[in-house]
């Protein structure tokens, strides 16, 4: 059985600020980094991090897609970018308040228009698991790319997964219509308001898992500082608790977390270790600035106006 890992997603140019309270309409002191982020890329570089086989299949712009490319390559990712001549990265503002958590304003940039020109069948050779990043479905080139991906990696016997990823734009998207979407998926993995979203459940994450392990067959449900629990056909059948750690910064724990799990899934662990992997790799993610798992220097191939060249971490 092959074991590679396809991870289909996003790739954005992350610029991190941490902050006090906002003053309105005046200057906010902060601390402000840029990083090479995306849920998808942050997957497939965790992933790598954890010694699987990974390839990644995404959609850059002009003014980053080099560095970006050299970023994944760096990350032990075999990176699959095109880089769009006409239109720029994908680009979030994430605004870190003194709690870790998190707000974004977000440009889905040549993200957005990932679809299945971008598909080779090839990408699936050696690959036993494909996941899926819920931004992808979010327009419709990469819902056509997804259905495509989906379908083909069900063919040659892969198991497929997928992160609903912003309860905001699955809220638009519907959540009924998600559902409908990635019923080829046999591993659902959202947040807690992401699965209480897709079930219309009113405040339990438990009940909801149940609903989504029997409507997908697994659903990991990341439950925030509790850690996460596992349904498997609509029965919890394991938990498990993050390790300690100071919370900086939580841009990315949930795709570390989807990697660790399904890292650990390949490997065979049994579901509360793979769980447990899981949290492990989200607790690392939380503990540091950025989504990927470590940052040395490194150049910006293409500069943005305004930012030095030369980026020290």
């Amino acid at each position: 059985m092959p074991t590679g890992l396809l991870v289909i997603g996003d790739v954005v140019t992350d610029v991190v600020a941490l902050h006090g309270p906002l003053a309105a309409g005046t200057d906010t002191p902060a601390d402000i980094a840029l990083r090479p982020g995306g849920s998808g890329a942050n997957t497939a570089s965790w992933a790598a991090h954890l010694g699987a086989d990974t390839r990644f299949l995404g959609r850059a712009g002009y003014d980053t897609g080099e560095w970006h490319i050299a970023e994944l390559a760096g990350a032990g990712v075999r990176p699959h970018v095109a880089v769009d001549p006409g239109r720029p990265t994908a680009i979030v503002i994430a605004m870190v308040d003194a709690t870790g958590e998190r707000s974004m304003l977000t440009n889905r940039g040549a993200g957005g228009h990932i679809g299945v020109g971008d598909w080779s069948p090839s990408l699936l050779d050696g690959v036993g698991h494909l996941h899926v990043s819920g931004y992808t479905l979010f327009a419709e080139p990469g819902l056509e790319l997804a259905r495509l991906a989906m379908h083909e990696a069900r063919e040659r016997g892969a198991t497929v997964s997928v992160d609903p990823a912003s309860s905001g734009f699955l809220r638009d998207f519907g959540p009924e219509r998600f559902l409908r979407e990635t019923a080829a998926a046999g591993i659902v993995i959202p947040n807690r308001e992401e699965a209480l979203l897709l079930t219309g459940e009113p405040g339990s994450p438990e009940a909801a898992a149940e609903i989504l392990g029997a409507r997908y067959g697994v659903a990991a449900v990341k439950i925030g500082a509790e850690g996460a629990l596992l349904s498997r056909e609509g029965r919890i059948v394991a938990r498990a608790a993050p390790p300690a750690t100071v919370v900086t910064d939580s841009t990315g724990a949930g795709d570390a977390f989807a990697a660790g799990f399904l890292t650990g899934l390949l490997a065979g662990v049994p579901d509360e270790e793979a769980l447990r992997r899981g949290c492990s790799a989200g607790a690392a993610a939380v503990a540091q600035v950025g989504g990927r798992p470590k940052f040395g220097n490194f150049t910006l191939l293409t500069p943005i106006a305004g930012l030095p060249r030369k980026l020290h971490h």
